[in-house]
């Protein structure tokens, strides 16, 4: 990724846009300059009329300075993301999502509560969708939880599989999300926006990354 580019672009944006701020205000300074010669000199312009439009053209060049000033921080805020996607090269992330993969003889994923459950339920689903192995988490709290499977001689190594979470607290469900862990291969911009490339997943967002482990 080019970051001297990103660079170059915030710098021309910012040009570009004090640019046109001065080109307006010019132009609404000989607008004035040229009613007021042609004012009809027994019925001039009271001062109250200047200094309104003199507010006016300081309204106009104060929104253009903010609008360049909103632009600029927007173009580094994009600078830093790339920074930051690119230092993640090599490593791990969680992205939202159910698939898994047997490695070294274990899978190994995360998902997220609502809220507290008394019972969570694992479900290990094989590549023809079946389940394959269920397992009982027990009672766990709110927020973000890990688990490890072992897949014996149920899946072998290198096996894509996929599997779900059910937990409920008494009679009520409770919502879960799932997470997959794959290691990012590539950083790319893709229509404006910031991909990722995972070696199993393929092209994910960059917001998408809920955590780096």
């Amino acid at each position: 990724m080019d970051i001297t580019a990103l660079n170059g672009s915030a710098a021309n944006s910012a040009t570009t846009s004090a640019k046109n701020a001065a080109e307006t205000q010019d132009r609404f300074l000989k607008l004035l300059v040229a009613q007021m010669n042609n004012q009809d000199p027994l019925n001039p312009m009271d001062n109250a009329q200047v200094t309104s439009q003199m507010a006016q053209i300081q309204q106009v060049t104060s929104l253009s300075t903010l609008d360049s000033s909103i632009k600029t921080l927007g173009l580094q805020f994009g600078q830093m993301q790339a920074l930051q996607s690119i230092s993640l090269v090599g490593r791990e992330v969680s992205v939202p999502g159910d698939k898994v993969r047997v490695t070294e003889g274990v899978v190994e994923a995360s998902y997220e509560l609502d809220g507290a459950a008394k019972n969570v339920k694992l479900e290990i689903l094989g590549p023809a969708g079946n389940v394959i192995d269920t397992r009982e988490l027990g009672a766990q709290g709110s927020g973000r939880q890990t688990f490890s499977w072992t897949a014996g001689t149920l899946a072998a190594e290198g096996t894509d599989l996929k599997y779900r979470i059910t937990a409920t607290n008494g009679t009520a469900a409770v919502k879960s999300v799932t997470y997959a862990h794959d290691t990012v291969d590539a950083v790319y911009s893709a229509g404006g926006a910031l991909k990722l490339n995972l070696t199993r997943l393929g092209p994910v967002d960059y917001a998408a990354v809920s955590a780096v482990n």
